[in-house]
């Protein structure tokens, strides 16, 4: 159903801070990713981020946000900040900055980002971050662990997850949404190497179980909800789906500053066939209800999501051990989300059903691994 709106369209992946978003907005690539220990073999997943803010207000060096003396003085943000880390055992996020009037950004699509040794494109990721625990600790405005990082990797971005006319044209230009989001590569497969902290790591297209999306506006939402995977089995037929993906994302957007109802945008790819619950399409009758909770050891959402076609029941969670409080701050210079759980290998079921006749036929259960997650807040 709906096919026309599961389409790549770098056009929506291209640099959005033109205008006013240009002093107060942020732009994102956003990279998730599975790599395998190149001596034991066990899997371990990772992010790479490209994070833009404020171009407009560029200086010389970076102007950090969370720095007392800015803090004080109210002074907004303006960098790239090269974000990256992993989950599960030693989980770590690293944060470098560059001064924006030292970066490479094409201004049209296909995107570009290049800053020293830092290079984004639809195509390929490659840079490296090294902080020492002393740096850490000493800047606290850098909201950030300790660690090394390397990565030299290509990406090849096989079903998009298009949003449809939220995200287009005529809305970007009036700036009619607090976010907006594109998932360009939904499912996408990485090839190349990850070192961190001088242990190898080997990227392969089969076990990558990769995912490539961007974010852009000038707030961020609450709750932030995202949930998506690819390593995906039937638990009816006990064969693993090739060529699916699921993804689910939002929380409360705000269309010129007033915030909605809690809803979320989501999708079901399932082998070659879209499943769209999209709450922007209107003609779907789009129904989401959702929940998380912070147990003791585990993080939990639940998800229903209905339209007149079909449903799909997500349950997911993901171990506290294996998470991040993952950091950001908005482009006004405050830092809302202060408790963000961010995780990349949940775990879960998904059951998709067709309406037929008033009755529910189960489609599919699936098992879900290797799934990104994230919750959160403002507090």
């Amino acid at each position: 159903m709906n096919k026309i709106f599961n389409k790549h369209d770098i056009a929506r992946n291209a640099f959005m801070l033109h205008g006013p978003l240009s002093r107060c907005g942020y732009d994102w690539w956003w990279h998730s990713f599975t790599a395998q220990d190149a001596q034991t073999g066990e899997d371990k997943p990772f992010f790479i981020e490209f994070f833009i803010c404020n171009p407009a207000l560029a200086e010389d060096k970076p102007v950090l946000g969370q720095l007392p003396k800015n803090k004080a003085n109210k002074r907004q943000p303006s960098y790239l900040m090269v974000k990256a880390g992993c989950w599960g055992a030693n989980h770590c996020q690293l944060h470098r900055f560059f001064s924006l009037n030292n970066v490479r950004i094409r201004e049209k699509a296909p995107y570009e980002v290049e800053a020293e040794d830092c290079y984004a494109c639809e195509t390929a990721l490659r840079g490296s971050i090294s902080i020492t625990p002393q740096e850490a600790k000493a800047h606290p405005e850098w909201m950030c662990d300790f660690g090394e990082l390397s990565w030299d990797l290509t990406v090849d971005k096989q079903i998009a997850f298009n949003v449809g006319y939220g995200a287009g044209k005529v809305f970007r230009d009036i700036e009619a949404f607090a976010m907006y989001w594109h998932a360009e590569g939904m499912k996408s497969t990485f090839r190349g190497t990850i070192t961190f902290n001088g242990r190898k790591y080997t990227v392969t297209p089969e076990k990558s179980y990769g995912y490539a999306d961007k974010n852009w506006g000038r707030d961020f939402t609450s709750p932030w909800v995202w949930l998506s995977s690819n390593c995906l089995k039937s638990k009816v037929t006990g064969k693993v789906l090739e060529n699916s993906v699921f993804d689910i994302g939002g929380g409360r957007p705000k269309i010129y500053f007033v915030p909605l109802d809690r809803r979320l945008l989501g999708v079901f790819y399932y082998e070659g066939k879209e499943y769209d619950f999209n709450f922007s399409h209107l003609w779907l009758n789009v129904k989401t209800k959702f929940s998380f909770e912070e147990r003791d050891n585990e993080v939990y959402w639940n998800v229903r999501q209905e339209n007149k076609y079909a449903v799909m029941e997500t349950e997911i969670t993901c171990q506290k051990k294996d998470m991040l409080l993952v950091n950001y701050e908005a482009p006004d210079g405050s830092k809302k989300h202060n408790s963000l759980w961010n995780g990349g290998n949940g775990v879960g079921t998904v059951k998709l059903y067709d309406k037929q006749d008033g009755h529910l036929l189960l489609v599919d259960e699936i098992e879900a691994t290797h799934i990104g997650c994230e919750y959160g807040e403002y507090c």
